[in-house]
């Protein structure tokens, strides 16, 4: 029996630490690929910020054309100078229904936030899914690789070249 995947993509944690580790962006086309290998992908969503840059126009497209649903939220500036526009919520609402829905197996998670470990142990006591995060180990929450039931390290082979 195929296995059947969603995968979330926290796509503002994986630039900024694959940035911060490696100084290189994430390679979604190799993740893709690999995960094709474990299964049919029936549930794909990135996460990201609403941007009037070209180049991250040009991202959201090449994301879009790979397979990936783009969610996207508006970037919001505070005025007191710092600014808001996680997921966290959309994030845990879109697994808890694929979930709840009897429709995955497994749930692929990337990102290195910890505030997902309560969200990893819900879905798999209650629906039975598991789970794989895929981070940057020395950025990755540990309470998050501890609720995961698998956690793939990024590494030179998710990376795109320099």
């Amino acid at each position: 029996m195929t296995k059947k995947i969603a995968v979330l993509v926290d796509v503002q944690n994986i630039y900024y630490t694959t940035r911060d580790a490696f100084g290189r962006s994430f390679n979604y086309r190799a993740l893709w690929q690999r995960l094709n290998n474990f299964g049919e992908i029936v549930m794909a969503n990135a996460y990201a910020i609403e941007s009037q840059l070209d180049s991250q126009r040009k991202f959201q497209d090449a994301l879009r054309h790979i397979g990936f649903n783009v969610k996207l939220k508006p970037f919001i500036q505070r005025k007191d100078g710092s600014a808001k526009g996680d997921w966290d919520v959309g994030i845990t609402i879109d697994a808890l229904e694929a979930a709840s829905s009897n429709t995955i197996d497994t749930l692929v998670l990337l990102s290195g936030d910890g505030d997902f470990d309560r969200l990893l142990q819900h879905v798999k006591q209650n629906y039975n899914v598991s789970s794989t995060v895929y981070g940057v180990e020395s950025l990755t929450a540990q309470s998050l690789i501890n609720a995961a039931d698998h956690f793939e390290s990024i590494t030179e082979h998710l990376l795109l070249p320099k």
